[in-house]
């Protein structure tokens, strides 16, 4: 069987440092999904309006491997312990495919582009190319009852951000709650170490974000526009 992209999401995470570990965790990321040429038949959607969630079944573009590997190292679990690929929603799969449910906002019918989808709460580099769309069903797929595995032992609290006046200025309006929500979540790889004084610098919305942490107090150090 061979895979066809039907459309690409745009996103502002040009690089993989700083996306939300899963989707739905920062509600504030807006994303665009826009469909390749031969998929831009707005009777596709006929229906689609009356959903608030979708599934998105993507391609972990930026980990494609010639080999995989039974066990992967979580790094919730700090880098350093293995497990079970199929315990894991690790990239590095057989088949680098991606599942990521998002909220609808709306739809925009007609532009240049095509019908356009807007969603919130994606957890996908920008250009990310998606396989399907399928609509989230709450009576079949919310499952109240469901365990979380070694995943639920492992989440992280959410970090203070500091964030100057100064520096906030910088970012666009309608960016700002979004990169809050993201830097709460810490951005940093689970098998960091470092003494609060090293500078991590993230890639969003067009700007190269400075901080450091500190216990749990994360700090935005420096903003940069990217060239």
């Amino acid at each position: 069987m061979q895979l066809v992209t039907i459309a690409r999401i745009h996103t502002d995470f040009p690089a993989k440092f700083g996306i939300p570990r899963q989707s739905g965790l920062v509600d504030a990321l807006k994303g665009r999904i826009v469909f390749e040429p031969d998929f831009r038949d707005p009777t596709a959607l006929r229906g689609l309006e009356g959903y608030s969630h979708l599934w998105l079944i993507w391609q972990f573009s930026e980990s494609v491997m010639e080999r995989w590997s039974p066990t992967v190292k979580p790094p919730r679990l700090g880098g350093n312990r293995r497990m079970g690929v199929f315990a894991t929603r690790s990239p590095f799969r057989p088949n680098p495919l991606g599942l990521s449910c998002v909220k609808l906002e709306r739809i925009e019918a007609s532009t240049s582009e095509g019908p356009v989808l807007h969603v919130a709460g994606a957890d996908l580099l920008d250009g990310t190319p998606i396989y399907d769309i399928k609509p989230y069903l709450p009576y079949a797929d919310c499952h109240a009852e469901a365990s979380g595995g070694f995943a639920e032992g492992v989440m992280d609290a959410q970090l203070a951000v500091l964030f100057p006046d100064d520096l906030l200025a910088m970012v666009p309006e309608d960016r700002r709650e979004a990169l809050i929500q993201v830097l709460e979540q810490d951005p940093r790889p689970g098998y960091r170490t470092d003494d609060g004084t090293r500078r991590y610098g993230m890639a969003f919305a067009g700007l190269d974000v400075g901080f450091t942490v500190d216990g749990q107090t994360l700090t935005v150090t420096d903003i940069t526009p990217l060239d």
